[in-house]
């Protein structure tokens, strides 16, 4: 092998290092969040800031950092987002306060926030078109897998440490080693045309951002369409929307003038960029059902509370083979009948989930095709189809891509909670009919047979709200499999134009 190539080998190892490390924080602080709350004597929901903030830093960060990767240089950046990452967990560790604690969570997830967008510009920009799928696929697994085992990790490094502290301080190491193996192993890549950058634009974009996701985290996942009329949740997301709509006319004239937008206006008018933004943002809300596992192994299946977190491994190692056999796929067939069938296999899965499982080795099967299907569609085809609109401005197509998967991912668990909680609201009415088809009144005193109704009753709420969890999940994939058609009738007519065009040009 030469030399060029073992760097590259060790480029992306490091890029899927990188990856890895920044997906599992945000898993991971789930399994501590008791606890953590206990040592900063703050209540549950202000707890939860620690998870929000972490998300909205993510979003915010992503299409920034991914143009700027393209302006100054993947390995710059990389290593200036690792160097970010490692002083944000230390900050975490070392916090006494929770107002400190949470700004250490911001400053980390702005540091994890483009590891992935990165590592996918590197790929497509030094590795050869016919292994990107492969090479893409590995930083998907990475991805998913990460995201999926970071509560089990969680809980395993509590156990073993019994101190919160450590979930952060065990990234340091990590984070030092990847700065100093990147220095002689990762080649600069960055575009050719240097512009000034997109001040104002990147502040619009933030703040929209910020007011989206704050709008969507304010949602009653148990009272879904009530809660839109709170305006905690309707008029941030109408700020939002009115400056997305006021930063496209912006980037417009922008990109017009010759400048260099943070949002390219000639990628949001491409027919194929739009449809895979739109199929990422659906890919969000399948990964969020994923969450729902434990929950669902818990109080469905009766696992132990302490075992449930467990049961997402099947799906998570499951998710994996699924990305690196999408990135295979990708290569051999091509991003479009790769997600195709990734959506097929996924809407598989989920359906199995929502109408078939009853014992734990049902549970364990529909969990990995569910985890197969979605999986493909985490790393390969999807980035691959964004890079085909890009060009070579891949951190800003793969910035956008990212940053409304996430915002999928944000607004799916409110849904999916409202199922679960409605499962429960239904829990008294179940047992009164199922006492009535059973000839006994509503008060009867507790004998085995009245138990066995209730226990009946209990099983068929709760599986009914977590049926229609996975049911919505598999319509989501339906909807994808449909995505994919229109996208590949646009596709195909973008491909035909510029042959046509080249054609014209060549005469």
């Amino acid at each position: 092998m030469t030399k060029k190539g073992l760097n590259q080998k060790w480029a992306i190892a490091l890029f899927t290092v990188g990856v890895f490390m920044a997906a599992l924080d945000n898993g991971i602080i789930s399994a501590a969040l008791t606890t953590i709350n206990d040592f900063f004597e703050v209540s549950p929901s202000w707890g939860a800031w620690g998870i929000t903030l972490y998300t909205l830093g993510l979003a915010v960060s992503v299409p920034i950092v991914g143009k700027l990767s393209d302006r100054y240089g993947r390995k710059k950046l990389f290593i200036t987002e690792v160097i970010l990452f490692g002083i944000g967990s230390l900050l975490v560790a070392l916090s006494q306060s929770f107002p400190m604690f949470l700004c250490a969570r911001l400053i980390q997830s702005l540091g994890g926030g483009g590891i992935f967008i990165i590592g996918s510009s590197h790929i497509l920009s030094t590795v050869h078109k016919d292994k990107q799928g492969s090479a893409l696929g590995l930083l998907g697994a990475m991805n998913g897998i990460a995201a999926v085992l970071g509560p089990n990790i969680g809980s395993f490094i509590l156990d073993l440490t019994g101190s919160w502290h450590w979930l952060f301080l065990i990234n340091l190491p990590i984070a030092l080693s990847l700065v100093l193996l990147s220095l002689p192993f990762i080649i600069e890549t960055k575009e050719d045309r240097i512009k000034p950058l997109d001040i104002t634009g990147t502040i619009i974009l933030s703040f929209a951002i910020l007011s989206v996701m704050y709008g969507i985290t304010n949602l009653n996942g148990e009272h879904f369409l009530t809660g839109l009329l709170d305006p905690h949740v309707y008029a941030f997301l109408l700020i939002g929307l009115i400056l997305l709509i006021g930063l496209f006319f912006y980037e417009k004239r922008v990109e017009r003038r010759g400048g260099d937008p943070i949002l390219a206006y000639s990628l949001l008018k491409n027919k194929v960029f739009q449809w895979t933004l739109f199929i990422g943002f659906i890919s969000g809300g399948l990964l969020a059902a994923v969450i729902f596992i434990p929950s669902y192994a818990e109080q469905y299946l009766h696992i132990a509370p302490e075992k449930s977190g467990y049961w997402m491994t099947p799906l998570a190692l499951a998710s994996g083979i699924g990305a690196g056999l999408g990135g295979m796929l990708a290569d051999q067939k091509g991003p479009i009948k790769t997600a195709w069938l990734s959506a097929i296999v996924s809407c598989i899965g989920f359906l199995l989930l929502s109408v078939w499982v009853v014992e734990k080795w049902e549970f364990v099967i529909a969990s990995i095709i569910a985890g197969i299907g979605f999986g493909i569609l985490l790393g390969a085809p999807l980035n691959m189809l964004v890079s085909e609109a890009a060009n070579t401005r891949y951190g800003t197509a793969l910035g956008t891509l990212s940053l409304v998967r996430q915002m999928g991912l944000t607004l799916a668990p409110t849904l999916y909670a409202g199922f679960i909680s409605a499962g429960y609201e239904n829990i008294g009415t179940h047992i009164t009919n199922k006492l009535k088809d059973a000839g006994l009144p509503t008060g009867a005193i507790p004998n085995p047979k009245v138990k066995s109704i209730i226990s009946d009753a209990i099983d068929e709420s709760i599986g009914k709200g977590f049926g229609n969890l996975y049911l919505t999940a598999a319509l989501l994939s339906f909807i994808i499999i449909f995505a994919v058609i229109v996208l590949s009738i646009y596709r195909k007519k973008q491909s035909d134009f510029t042959i046509s065009h080249n054609q014209e040009m060549s005469k």
